[in-house]
C-alpha cells in the first residue's frame, strides 16, 4: 500500500465564474465521451479522443452507455451511472434526446463526438470563455487513505464531488452488432461513477480508504479523477486526476 500511488497528475477544470478567482494561463479541460462498442458511429470518436488524451491541457474520459445493448453487443464497460449522467446533461441542456458519440466539454458544452473541428472549437470556447479554476489536492494520509482537500471560495449553490474510477486501456474485438469483425481501442474508460460529497464553498476534506477505492475484481484500478461539479449536471468547478501504481489486476 506505500506505494499504491505513482504519480500526481494536476487535472484543473473550469471554476465557477462567479468565484472570481484568477486563472492560470492554460488550464486543462474535462472531456467526456459517451460512447458504446455497440455504435458503428463511435469508433472514429474513440479514435480522436485517443489524439485528445495525447494533449496536456485535455483531460479525456470514455463514458460508456448502456441504451445501445440490444442490437447486438452488449458493451462489457457500459454502466447504468454513467447512462444516467447523460440524460442529466440531455435535461439541463434541454435536448429532446441523447445520442452517440456525444462530447461534453466541462459540462457545459457538447459536440458530436467525430466531428474533430467541432470538438476542438468548444474545448477553445470552454478554455477562452470561463477562464478559473479551482485548485483542489490529493494527498495520502498516514493510515494509507485518499485525502481530498477542496479549498474554500464562493459558490452560489451547492456542488457535487464525484469520483470516476477507469482503466487505461482495453482492446476489444467485437462478434457481433453493427460494429461486428471491428477490434476497438477504448482508453480511460470509466468503470465506476459515484457521489464522494457535496461542497458549499467552505474548505472541506474527504478521505477514501484505499481497501473501499480499488475495487477486488480489478475494474477501474488504473486511476481516478475527482470532479467538482455543480448542482443539476453543471459547470465543471474543478477536478485533478492520479494514476495508480501497478494498475488493474
Amino acid at each position: 500500500m506505500k506505494a499504491i500511488f505513482k504519480s500526481f497528475i494536476l487535472v484543473a477544470a473550469l471554476f465557477a465564474a462567479s468565484t472570481g478567482y484568477a486563472a492560470p494561463a492554460s488550464q486543462p479541460t474535462l472531456v467526456e465521451l459517451f460512447t458504446s462498442q455497440g455504435c458503428s458511429s463511435c469508433p472514429p470518436a474513440d479514435d480522436y479522443l485517443i489524439e485528445l488524451d495525447k494533449r496536456d491541457d485535455v483531460i479525456a474520459l470514455s463514458m460508456h452507455i448502456n441504451y445501445w445493448d440490444y442490437i447486438g453487443w452488449k458493451d462489457p464497460f457500459a454502466s447504468e451511472a454513467v447512462t444516467e449522467r447523460q440524460r442529466e446533461y440531455g435535461r439541463r441542456i434541454g435536448r429532446g434526446r441523447i445520442y452517440t458519440p456525444e462530447i461534453i466539454v466541462n459540462g457545459l458544452l457538447d459536440a458530436v463526438g467525430s466531428r474533430e473541428s467541432a470538438v476542438n472549437r468548444v474545448i477553445d470556447q470552454a478554455q477562452a470563455e470561463i477562464p478559473a479554476a479551482l485548485d483542489i489536492t490529493l494527498s495520502m494520509t498516514a493510515d494509507d487513505s485518499l485525502r481530498v482537500s477542496i479549498p474554500g471560495g464562493h459558490l452560489d449553490g451547492t456542488a457535487t464531488v464525484w469520483l470516476a474510477r477507469y482503466d487505461d486501456e482495453h482492446v476489444t474485438r467485437i462478434e457481433r452488432g453493427e460494429n461486428g469483425g471491428r477490434t476497438l481501442r477504448n482508453i480511460n474508460v470509466v468503470r465506476e461513477l459515484r457521489q464522494i460529497g457535496s461542497w458549499n464553498g467552505s474548505p472541506l476534506d474527504i478521505d477514501l480508504p484505499l481497501n473501499s477505492l480499488l475495487a477486488a475484481h480489478g475494474d477501474g484500478n488504473d486511476g481516478c479523477v475527482v470532479i467538482v461539479q455543480k448542482d443539476g449536471f453543471g459547470q465543471v468547478l474543478g477536478a485533478r486526476r492520479m494514476s495508480f501504481a501497478g494498475g488493474a489486476t
